[in-house]
This record gives C-alpha cells, sequence and structure tokens, in this order.
C-alpha cells in the first residue's frame, strides 16, 4: 500500500522544538517533491513548507522562515520538518505530501492530495 505517515508531534511549551517525520511506505520517496502542510481549527489547510526530490529548492512560508528547517533522508526514505522557537500560532494538524513541484506549495494554490491523517503539534504555556 503507497502512503506516507506523519509523525513527531506534541505538546511543547513556547519557544520550545519538535521534529516532524514524514516516512513513506510503498514507494521510494526521493523521487518526488514533498510539502509540508497544516490546518489549525476553523482555518484552512496551508502549505509551510516543501523540498524537491533532489534537494535543489526549499520553501517556507513567510510565518515560519527562519524557525523550521525541512530536510530529507532518502536512505530513510523520510522527510523531516525540524521545528525551532515555536509559538502559540504553530499550533495545527500537519501533514505531509508529495506534490508535483514546489513552486505549487509556494504559489498557495490548493493541492489535490490523498491527505494522511497527520499529526497534531500544540504549542501551549
Amino acid at each position: 500500500q503507497v502512503h506516507l505517515v506523519e509523525s513527531g508531534g506534541g505538546l511543547v511549551q513556547p519557544g520550545g522544538s519538535l521534529r516532524l517525520s514524514c516516512a513513506a511506505s510503498g514507494f521510494t520517496l526521493s523521487y518526488y517533491d514533498v510539502g509540508w502542510f497544516r490546518q489549525a481549527p476553523g482555518k484552512e489547510r496551508e502549505g509551510i513548507s516543501c523540498i524537491t526530490h533532489n534537494n535543489d529548492y526549499t520553501f517556507y512560508e513567510d510565518s515560519v522562515k527562519g524557525r523550521f528547517t525541512i530536510s530529507r533522508d532518502n536512505a530513510k526514505n523520510a522527510v523531516f520538518l525540524q521545528m525551532d522557537n515555536l509559538k502559540l500560532e504553530d499550533t495545527a494538524m500537519y501533514y505531509c505530501v508529495t506534490v508535483t513541484h514546489c513552486t505549487v506549495v509556494a504559489s498557495g494554490a490548493p493541492v489535490s492530495a490523498s491527505w494522511g491523517q497527520g499529526t497534531q503539534v500544540t504549542v501551549s504555556s
């Protein structure tokens, strides 16, 4: 079965860190650009970061730029999102999906994808 599984979320205080993982099963993730999205309660899903299949381009939405770092480990067939200096407004369900190209995520255009269960990130004092 082909799917992506997100993990690594949790409850953290403001200023804390989390590392999200996006693990692929049933296919080779290194062939694909991968985007991270999040959806907060009452808000639309937004693309916050993306990495190309060959690591030549990364995208960060302005609100996470300088705090989040996307990376990939092809040997592990996974993509990661290191989140530092977390803020209350980072609270959301986080999802990863493959995309045709990271420019789609950067444009803010809606992305049609098979969304997984996501991983919940809660930032609270």
